[in-house]
């Protein structure tokens, strides 16, 4: 069941089995100040007790710095406590800049939730083949 967020980076979090899904956003400029994408992703997970998660961000037309950091704060959070996290919707643009800032291993790219739950059809490496 979708929960839909008003305001933010977070525009809806649905829960799967053994999955978290967070589907994020440009936020508006009259939108709340800072990112705060790994906390509020860490509370959510806490709240549905997920320990996986996947961030789908088709939405987004440019990773910007702050969204970066975030990921990497919610990165490091994650594997440290045993948990997984994966991105789905990444466009190629975004892609390159991942791989600009080293972290194009460190977050292997998905078409989509369903194959990135799978593990499956992974754009990173290479593997660019359309279904």
């Amino acid at each position: 069941m979708p929960t839909q967020m008003a305001a933010g980076w977070i525009d809806r979090i649905e829960r799967g089995p053994d999955w978290l899904f967070v589907r994020l956003r440009m936020p508006d400029r009259a939108e709340s100040p800072g990112c705060q994408v790994a906390e509020r992703v860490w509370t959510a997970m806490q709240y549905h007790m997920q320990r996986r998660v996947v961030l789908e961000l088709d939405e987004l037309p440019i990773l910007r710095s702050e969204l970066i950091r975030e990921l990497i704060l919610l990165y490091r959070r994650i594997q440290s406590n045993g948990g997984m996290l994966r991105l789905a919707g990444v466009s190629d643009d975004n892609q390159h800049v991942l791989e600009l800032c080293r972290l194009g291993e460190r977050f292997p790219r998905y078409r989509d939730r369903h194959d990135a739950v799978m593990a499956t059809n992974s754009l990173s490496h290479g593997n660019t083949n359309p279904r």
